[in-house]
């Protein structure tokens, strides 16, 4: 269900505006306070309409920020463009957009099922590019903007558990410094967010839970890469250092570690 009409901001108290897709829990919720906290104006998305009126609720309550909600299932990507349209129209503009769609199935090194792969590739990778693709079109056009795409620690290397989620996180790394490079020249920012474990639903398919976050601490680091403008951020900074050692596992050893 989508939201009823509120009060949109004046003219003369103009307020930062964002969309979030795949707000409803999570990462997306916590950063949907985190940003409403900082008097925005929000468009949030999600497949799950019951979680997502309920943050509307509490956000709009408080009185800071102000929310708008519509229900969406980003496998469904031919809805994105004219969805985008009317949130726009809702919003009066825009200057931040986050996608955080995600989903990832348990790991399981000896299941192959092609349906959830495909899934999981829908949802993380091309769910993500109908959006990034109309969104970016118009930043450009306007000259500035801000675009943050929450990838993962996945996404650097190929996990025998759960090649298809890290193969999505990996397209989504490399789509979004494809962007970055586009729309540098115009004034628009590319932040990639690569989270390690944080305490959502999705850590129980993690194949080992290692020192995780909350998504209250993820939202506040992210919240600080799209204050600094970073073109990359992993969150939290340790796993870049992590990151960088993985990523120099040779090949004949690392598919034989249980990650």
């Amino acid at each position: 269900m989508d939201d009823s009409p509120i009060e949109a901001p004046r003219p003369l108290e103009p307020r930062p505006k964002a969309i979030i897709i795949g707000a409803s829990s999570g990462i997306g919720a916590a950063l949907a306070r985190r940003l409403a906290s900082e008097g925005y104006f929000l468009a949030l998305a999600a497949r799950r309409g019951d979680l997502l009126q309920d943050l509307r609720d509490e956000i709009n309550a408080q009185g800071k920020g102000q929310c708008l909600t519509y229900s969406h299932d980003v496998r469904q990507a031919e809805q994105a463009p004219e969805l985008l349209q009317r949130m726009l129209r809702d919003l009066g503009g825009l200057d931040l957009f986050v996608y955080c769609a995600g989903i990832m199935y348990p790991s399981d090194p000896e299941r192959f099922d092609a349906e959830q792969d495909l899934e999981i590739l829908q949802v993380n990778l091309l769910g993500a590019v109908a959006w990034l693709d109309p969104v970016a079109l118009r930043f450009r056009r306007e000259g500035g903007g801000h675009i943050v795409g929450i990838g993962s620690v996945a996404g650097d290397r190929g996990r025998r558990g759960t090649p298809a989620y890290a193969a999505s996180k990996a397209g989504l790394h490399t789509y979004l410094e494809g962007l970055r490079n586009r729309l540098a020249r115009h004034g628009v920012t590319v932040t990639t967010i690569k989270p390690g474990q944080v305490q959502t639903d999705m850590l129980k398919n993690a194949p080992q839970v290692r020192g995780p976050i909350t998504a209250e601490r993820a939202a506040e680091l992210i919240w600080r890469a799209i204050r600094a403008r970073k073109s990359t951020a992993y969150v939290p900074a340790r796993w870049r250092w992590v990151m960088l050692v993985i990523r120099h596992i040779p090949s004949f050893i690392f598919r034989r570690m249980n990650l």
